[in-house]
């Protein structure tokens, strides 16, 4: 991608992010870059095509975060023995990133912003924001501790409570950055948080590596 195409995204990703998507106009997204429409024109189609540029490359960060802590990408139903790899560690490791991502990572604020706006609005931004911060995320955590319990590596419970109170605790802190001074410290209370469901849950000298 060209640095301008960059650029373009982006800003408009930031735009999209403070006042939603109807709000911001490609002229709006121009003049913050200094640019004429038609010269923005030469690198989107139009609004609709930048936010199908900046949905895609969430897509590719998800995915690409995935592929490098092990975690499945396919829905359960598609492929349950890919979830049957993943460790309590990989997955722990893996939801650190994930916080990192959503709470001081640029693109990943704005999007994530934007997408709790436009969930309401617009099709597109619901299922994403489904996928990611709803329903699957929730789905994706009650499958792990079901495996895990399967292969004796977490304690018999509610799969869908240990998932429910898991992505509870997740999404409030994520959206206590919005407002906090002190992003280090929500991010610490996640990883103690963390580290204290697994000495609660985990059966004491299973392997999960």
């Amino acid at each position: 991608m060209s640095d301008t195409r960059e650029k373009i995204l982006l800003t408009a990703l930031r735009l999209f992010a403070q006042g939603g998507y109807e709000a911001v106009s490609t002229s709006m997204i121009a003049g913050e870059l200094g640019m004429t429409k038609g010269a923005l024109y030469k690198h989107y189609k139009n609004k609709q095509d930048i936010l199908d540029s900046i949905m895609a490359r969430m897509v590719e960060i998800d995915q690409e975060l995935s592929k490098e802590h092990g975690i499945p990408i396919e829905s359960y139903e598609n492929a349950p023995a890919t979830y049957q790899s993943v460790s309590a560690q990989e997955d722990l490791e893996f939801t650190k990133k994930y916080f990192r991502f959503w709470t001081q990572d640029e693109f990943g604020k704005n999007f994530r912003r934007m997408l709790t706006i436009e969930q309401f609005r617009n099709p597109q931004a619901k299922e994403m924001y489904g996928m990611i911060m709803g329903n699957g995320l929730f789905e994706y955590m009650t499958n792990m501790y079901r495996e895990w319990m399967k292969e004796g590596v977490v304690k018999e419970s509610n799969p869908q409570l240990l998932a429910l109170e898991f992505c509870g605790i997740f999404q409030f802190l994520i959206n206590l950055s919005d407002t906090s001074s002190d992003i280090n410290q929500l991010e610490n209370l996640l990883h103690t948080h963390l580290e204290r469901s697994m000495q609660e849950h985990l059966i004491e000298g299973a392997n999960n590596e």
